[in-house]
């Protein structure tokens, strides 16, 4: 099972009313929660961990994971508020206004930490979940006391807006994390963000020499890559017309998982082992599976006879 543990949120999307006004429309997003949903879709073993509100909105969270295939018996539900992101789409790129103060996920604390049973045979960290504390914390704490026996695997997808004023607390968190997990994966402009300019694949390596053994590089319609010690793979995008990018980069995450997870690959040891066919093959399911995503409106990742 993968244990996807991060932020779950409600995602306000401009819409058009029927009578032609400006609107917002809710969705249950988030991007570890995305994962957690795209995983479940693909017929992975996926469950979720994570602060959800008992409110109207976590509801609708709770109930989002279910109708997914997603186990949900690792939530920690609170009377706190859930989180709400207004979304703002330029071309189909989105950016995002965060209202987290207070929240059942941006709370989560410590003792809130659940026992995992054994089934559990990685974790999937990453979003803005790794930003604020104590929730921050909170996940960090998680994958420092998991990563010696489970395969762990961050995405920081990376909000500069988010971070504002806490840079380099992020910078420390973000790579102490990098330096637990087997697979790292940056979008380029997110590699670019924490290593400077440069080749993206020696940047790659550079990831690499601090821990972990492979790394996912996406290059948005250009395609992704995989890269580890000794090897370079590579993977055009599939061609769509892009509704909008939401949900793209999670979709991904998922995609490479399930791939790895249906090649028995999810271990200590076929993470550091990786033939170039495991590669290839998460790398097509990880681009076809995010390619219907953004094919569509909002996050809204691919089942597995879609892909």
């Amino acid at each position: 099972m993968i244990l996807s543990c991060g932020e779950a949120l409600i995602d306000m999307l401009p819409r058009i009313s029927t009578a032609g006004e400006a609107c917002f429309a809710p969705y249950a997003g988030g991007a570890v929660f995305n994962t957690a949903i795209a995983l479940g879709r693909l017929g992975a073993p996926s469950a979720f961990f994570s602060g959800v509100s008992t409110d109207m909105l976590g509801e609708i969270l709770a109930d989002t994971l279910t109708a997914s295939k997603v186990d949900t018996r690792f939530l920690a539900r609170s009377a706190r508020p859930t989180t709400v992101a207004f979304v703002k789409l330029v071309q189909g790129q989105a950016s995002y206004a965060f209202y987290d103060e207070g929240t059942a996920g941006r709370m989560l604390s410590p003792d809130q930490l659940p026992d995992l049973p054994t089934q559990v045979n990685a974790l999937f960290f990453g979003g803005i979940s790794l930003v604020n504390d104590p929730a921050a914390s909170t996940y960090e704490a998680l994958q420092a006391r998991e990563c010696a026996a489970r395969v762990t695997m961050i995405d920081p997808n990376i909000r500069p807006g988010f971070i504002a004023g806490q840079e380099a607390a992020y910078r420390a968190r973000i790579g102490r994390m990098i330096g637990r997990a087997d697979i790292v994966k940056l979008s380029d402009e997110d590699l670019h963000w924490l290593e400077g300019t440069g080749d993206l694949t020696a940047l790659a390596r550079g990831i690499l020499a601090r821990g972990p053994k492979l790394v996912f590089i996406t290059e948005g319609a250009l395609g992704a890559r995989a890269v580890t010690a000794t090897q370079d793979r590579f993977v055009t995008a599939t061609p769509v017309t892009v509704a909008d990018t939401v949900g793209a980069g999670d979709t991904f995450n998922a995609g490479v998982l399930a791939a790895l997870d249906r090649a028995g690959a999810l271990t200590k040891a076929g993470v550091a082992a990786l033939s170039d066919a495991v590669l290839d093959a998460a790398l097509a399911l990880g681009t076809r599976a995010a390619a219907v995503t953004v094919s569509r409106p909002g996050a809204n990742p691919p089942w597995a006879h879609e892909v």
